[in-house]
């Protein structure tokens, strides 16, 4: 009789520190998914080694990087007056819709409406250094 509980609370603890642990994985993001989310990016962004500005600006250390401050490229009035920091929080409500956060971006795009998304695609950019 014991045994049974005994067995039960092991597997209730287990499945506990199963859903603990996936939660925190997922809250980091998979650079690999990101990757994939990142193709919609791609259409305007680059990164990556020899990455060049197009009609969005290159992305390639854009964690901690103040906004509008990618050399060479014109950046919306909107963007270079922001005093935003681009860190996972203000990202994750800029990809969110980025007009919504600021009003006026040059950037046209609808945004990411998953969270997973969100956390893929950061987890990616996060994994492209400054040049």
């Amino acid at each position: 009789m014991f045994e049974g509980i005994k067995v039960k609370r092991f597997a209730i603890a287990s499945s506990v520190c199963a859903l603990v642990w996936g939660s925190s994985v997922w809250a980091e993001g998979d650079a690999a998914a990101g990757a994939t989310v990142f193709a919609q990016c791609a259409a305007c962004h680059a990164v990556g080694a020899g990455a060049q500005n197009s009609v969005g600006p290159v992305l390639n250390g854009v964690i901690g990087r103040p906004a509008g401050t990618y050399p060479s490229y014109r950046y919306s009035s909107a963007m270079r007056k922001s005093g935003l920091t681009w860190d996972e929080g203000t990202l994750k409500t800029y990809l969110k819709g980025p007009e919504k956060l600021l009003p006026g971006t040059k950037m046209v795009f609808p945004g990411l409406a998953s969270d997973g998304d969100l956390a893929n695609v950061i987890a990616y950019l996060k994994q492209q250094p400054a040049e």
